[in-house]
């Protein structure tokens, strides 16, 4: 059983506004949330409501008003803005709806090159290991242009793996797939995050997809509707 001191991901009275003035909107309103090392979450409510940027304050890509993110054992909303890249660069992984992927680059320069501006030994052999475990291994020198999108969003996971991150955050990973590509691509997200024992976070607006994780938590206009307790894990 995991306990409270086996958390990965800790947030406590987290708020956030984007904007100024008139235009501000008030995103996250004393959002508090716990999750265990290796478990999976998804993230469900009404579009909106601030699941995604609750992704994003995980990731150390917003930057909050008030309250404690503490990420992996690190307060990362006390750091500077290079702390907190360098610190995203090895501790979480992350997964687009729409790729992200650089168009000139090969899939194996897609997954190197963030490694090796982190400065791993060797990225381009732990880039093609990582391109073949998700079933690449003959796609490595093709652009994303030549590539399907269910073989495009292997590659982001490939990309986001390997540094071999404590957690793995996933915005709608199928929203922009068809249904069968969706299910083997949710099929790896589970498949990988379980073999590494990596926490998987992730927002999908997918019935099914969000019945697969250990727990669901549902927000709406900006705060946690329901209870964050950690899920029974073996």
């Amino acid at each position: 059983m995991l306990s409270v001191t086996e958390a990965v991901i800790e947030l406590h009275d987290v708020s956030l506004t984007l904007g100024e003035g008139a235009s501000s909107v008030h995103v996250l309103k004393g959002v508090s949330l716990q999750v265990a090392r290796g478990e999976s979450t998804a993230v469900v409510g009404p579009s909106g409501s601030g699941k995604s940027t609750l992704l994003m304050v995980i990731a150390g890509l917003e930057r909050v008003d008030r309250g404690t993110v503490k990420i992996a054992g690190e307060v990362i909303n006390e750091r500077s803005e290079d702390e907190i890249a360098a610190f995203r660069g090895r501790s979480v992984g992350i997964v687009f709806q729409s790729f992200h992927l650089i168009p000139n680059m090969t899939a194996l320069e897609n997954v190197a090159v963030p490694l090796e501006l982190a400065g791993h030994p060797d990225p381009f052999r732990i880039a093609e290991k990582e391109l073949s475990a998700v079933g690449l291994q003959e796609r490595l020198t093709h652009y994303p242009g030549e590539l399907s999108g269910g073989e495009q969003q292997r590659v982001a996971i490939a990309r986001a793996l390997a540094p071999q991150p404590a957690i793995l955050i996933a915005d709608e990973p199928t929203g922009n797939l068809d249904q069968l590509t969706g299910r083997q691509i949710a099929d790896m997200l589970f498949a990988k995050a379980a073999e590494r024992g990596t926490t998987l976070m992730l927002v999908t607006h997918d019935p099914a997809l969000a019945a697969r994780c250990d727990r669901q938590v549902a927000m709406r206009s900006g705060r946690i509707e329901q209870p964050a307790a950690f899920a029974a894990t073996a």
